[in-house]
């Protein structure tokens, strides 16, 4: 499971970081300001770097972080609601999907998982093959969030 965390701070900090140079798509998508979108996107990286490298606070932070999003994107999908952009990862046409949902309630579910059962932080717990499926899966979790659904649109 503390794969799953190291993915999901990972992604948080890709997010965030890339929210903060490109926060419009977002702002469109909540409807709030750009300045707010940076402000949060600052906090939300913030949260998964800290998480890897201090205790189970942080690290249940994330995977609070990822039931929020998970939540949204899942409601957002059932009502219809016309969103042309979720702008998770700061770029543009990237629509909400169930499967997006769903890839943050697994990140949230593992993240949860993992927050608590270890007093040390995760980068302490981690080894050469934990890397390797983190890396796995955040890319993964990256295409499944931003590639599929472009590629969805243009294959109808």
């Amino acid at each position: 499971m503390i794969a799953l965390l190291v993915a999901a701070a990972a992604l948080l900090v890709f997010a965030g970081v890339a929210k903060v140079v490109h926060p419009d798509d977002t702002a469109r998508a909540l409807r709030v300001s750009p300045q707010l979108v940076r402000a949060a996107a600052a906090v939300e990286a913030a949260i998964g770097a800290a998480a890897l490298f201090t205790g189970p606070v942080l690290e249940y932070a994330v995977a609070a972080s990822y039931t929020g999003f998970g939540v949204f994107v899942l409601v957002s999908v059932r009502r219809g609601t016309p969103l042309s952009s979720c702008g998770c990862f700061g770029e543009p046409d990237t629509p909400p999907t169930v499967s997006h949902g769903l890839v943050d309630l697994m990140l949230a579910a593992g993240s949860f998982a993992s927050a608590g059962s270890s007093s040390r932080s995760a980068a302490a717990r981690l080894d050469i093959p934990t890397i390797a499926v983190a890396a796995i899966v955040a890319g993964l979790g990256y295409l499944v969030m931003s590639r599929l659904p472009r590629l969805r649109a243009s294959h109808p």
